[in-house]
């Protein structure tokens, strides 16, 4: 219940309108703001204390995606912005848990379904879809961390 809730408040807040249109400028964001405030590479690098040529690298760096979270705090910090970091869901959580709870889950009970063919025993296909979505269920309640263990 605790974790539920706590999924809750985490998907309003990372689903705002805001964060889920906030893509990276083809440019990347170091240039994107430095070009915006008017200034220079290097009156950049004069700000962080380095030479011209590592505002070049830190914005390649930045396309490159290995720059580190640091650097980009402080060329923000130069820049008098605040680096903003977070991880965004490309859905909600809990739909991301359904979603997951229902591979698994399809997953093990295809492979009882499969056991009890043997022995002409096996489902229809709406008790088998039942079946899946009971367990899903029963994973995200009780045994959420097995949602996340590797499934061949």
């Amino acid at each position: 219940m605790k974790q539920e809730l706590a999924r809750g408040a985490l998907d309003k807040k990372l689903h705002s309108a805001t964060l889920n249109h906030l893509h990276r400028p083809h440019k990347g964001w170091v240039r994107a703001v430095r070009e915006a405030l008017g200034m220079t590479s290097a009156q950049l690098a004069e700000r962080l204390g380095v030479s011209r040529p590592r505002i070049t690298a830190l914005e390649k760096s930045e396309m490159d995606d290995t720059v580190t979270l640091g650097t980009l705090r402080r060329a923000a910090h130069a820049m008098d912005c605040t680096l903003v970091y977070a991880l965004v869901p490309k859905s909600t959580f809990e739909e991301t848990l359904k979603t997951r709870a229902k591979l698994v889950a399809r997953k093990l009970i295809t492979e009882i379904d499969h056991t009890m063919a043997l022995e002409a025993q096996n489902m229809d296909q709406k008790s088998l879809e039942e079946e899946i979505e009971k367990l899903s269920q029963n994973l995200i309640r009780e045994k959420l961390k097995q949602v996340w263990k590797e499934i061949n």
